[in-house]
């Protein structure tokens, strides 16, 4: 017996009391959810918030019509039963997972919401012979696809297109200052300040594995002293740049990364074909530096060429002439 499932009843086995209460608590926790969503989004995109505000009224109204008809029904006592409590019913991420991620992410979320409920009323209420719980789970079928006419209309009357795309670009550009920014400078400096010692190093001992061992460590150690730096010089209060742990974790593991690609060769035991292969890597990371700048920072592509791919090569160049010397 899977832990966990041995006390989760299936929706088959549930009486119609039952399920109506299960409809009252799902409503209930969907209001909140929309709620949490509008809290998070009211600083950035107060228009937006006010869409989720709407749609959790509109989850308060559901829920107030299905409470009352619980009590025509089956009187004022409801059964305590919940999603996490009925086996295959649909499920909604906990919300700390989702409070931190950006503002389409969280639409499509809210949109999935209502598909996920909608659909299983449906196949539901097809599922069952009984005509008054099939009457029943097909009116809350309707009313969860009824959700997404809401919320078209509470979008066109909170989120005007113009200011959909104003917010759209706001969500954008904080995704770049955020992680992009940030990520792409770690990626460059792991990429480029690690090529003079790691190529010094293996064309002075001709040694993959101590090659790869200063690669591991220069890597390493770029990467910890970047995310810090990054974490430590702007808490992003007055820049808008937004978290600081975030930033540093982005510049830290990029530039770990950076350095890596052209270290994690070395651990072939032949010392050419592991160079060979490393500046292959090396290529491509400073290529797809320069691609990353013009596709999100619009660097125009050869004022970035000229930045990274060239300032690159010469370092790379010195580090071969030392090593070699």
């Amino acid at each position: 017996m899977i832990p966990g499932l041995a006390n989760r009843r299936r929706f088959a086995d549930l009486s119609e009391q039952e399920v109506l209460a299960l409809a009252i608590s799902s409503e209930e926790d969907d209001a909140r959810i929309y709620r949490q969503y509008a809290e998070h989004l009211r600083a950035e995109y107060p228009s937006s918030a006010a869409v989720f505000e709407g749609m959790a009224a509109e989850e308060d109204h559901h829920r107030q019509s299905l409470i009352a008809r619980h009590q025509a029904r089956f009187g004022d006592v409801i059964p305590l039963i919940r999603r996490e409590h009925v086996a295959g019913f649909y499920a909604r991420k906990p919300i700390w997972l989702t409070k931190n991620l950006p503002l389409e992410t969280i639409r499509a979320e809210a949109e999935a919401m209502e598909r996920e409920a909608g659909k299983f009323y449906t196949l539901a209420a097809q599922r069952t012979s009984d005509a008054a719980t099939r009457k029943l789970l097909g009116d809350l079928a309707a009313a969860e696809m009824g959700h997404e006419t809401k919320a078209t209309q509470l979008e066109a009357k909170h989120l005007p297109e113009e200011t959909k795309e104003e917010e759209d670009r706001a969500a954008h550009r904080q995704f770049i200052l955020t992680w992009v920014q940030p990520g792409l400078a770690g990626l460059m400096d792991g990429s480029v300040s690690t090529l003079a010692p790691i190529f010094a190093t293996a064309f002075a001992t001709q040694d993959t594995w101590t090659t790869f061992l200063v690669g591991l460590a220069a890597s390493v150690g770029a990467g910890i002293s970047m995310g810090f730096t990054e974490a430590a010089h702007d808490d992003g209060v007055i820049s808008g740049r937004g978290s600081p742990v975030k930033r540093g974790f982005a510049s830290g593991i990029m530039t770990t990364v950076g350095g890596l690609g052209h270290a994690l060769p070395y651990l072939i035991p032949d010392f050419w074909t592991a160079t060979v292969i490393a500046m292959i890597v090396v290529f491509v990371e400073l290529w797809a530096i320069a691609w990353i700048q013009n596709r999100y920072m619009e660097t125009p592509f050869m004022r970035a060429v000229m930045q990274v791919v060239l300032g690159g090569a010469l370092v790379f160049a010195a580090g071969v002439l030392i090593g070699g010397g």
